[in-house]
């Protein structure tokens, strides 16, 4: 009887390591087909300052809410970069009509607008005209005109800016400055720097 069970044992012994693989096998099978995959969150890739499209000789026009007409842009060519959603253009002109019906015209050799249009900087031969208007009160406001190598012009509020040397026409006068902050709405002119000015004396009627 011994010798039966030392038999059977020896038979066992000798399939157990046999057994005991299939069994960590199965495990590690088991294991790896209910182990949750936990992805790698991809990391967005930087907005590269890079056009995504191009315009060229083109015109683009926005209108408000009602249909009216408030800004017309025209160019030699034009690029838009996503990093800052901004408008590069060559050869601007640019037309804006205010809420009251002023018009302004902006032109230079190269425009940098914002995504809606609002504001845009003129660089090259700037110039930047709003024209002779009557207001409520039944007051002509003169013609202006800004001329600079460069322009900071905020079409909606029908402000003027530039850090460098200007020239402001109004009407008939003439002023030069350094550096000009015009805000037309508070018919508010600030020119700093070296300030000259020509004033022509209206004719009495």
């Amino acid at each position: 009887m011994n010798k039966l069970v030392r038999s059977a044992w020896d038979q066992l012994s000798i399939y157990l390591p046999v057994a005991l693989m299939a069994v960590l096998a199965l495990g590690s099978y088991w294991l790896v087909r209910n182990t949750p995959i936990f992805e790698v969150a991809e990391v967005a890739a930087p907005v590269s300052h890079d056009p995504d499209y191009f315009m060229r000789t083109f015109s683009v026009k926005t209108f408000d809410a009602v249909g009216r007409l408030k800004s017309e842009v025209f160019g030699v060519e034009a690029r838009h970069f996503p990093d800052t959603d901004t408008v590069e253009i060559d050869q601007v002109r640019m037309r804006s009509i205010g809420p009251e019906g002023r018009i302004t015209v902006a032109t230079a050799d190269r425009g940098l607008s914002n995504g809606d249009g609002s504001e845009i900087q003129l660089f090259g031969n700037a110039v930047v005209v709003r024209e002779a208007v009557t207001d409520k009160g039944a007051v002509v406001l003169p013609r202006m005109e800004f001329r600079g190598d460069f322009l900071h012009a905020y079409l909606q509020t029908e402000r003027v800016r530039s850090n460098k040397p200007v020239t402001l026409i109004r009407g008939m006068d003439t002023f030069t400055a350094d550096t000009m902050d015009y805000d037309n709405l508070d018919r508010l002119m600030q020119l700093n720097g070296r300030v000259k000015g020509v004033l022509v004396p209206q004719a009495v009627k």
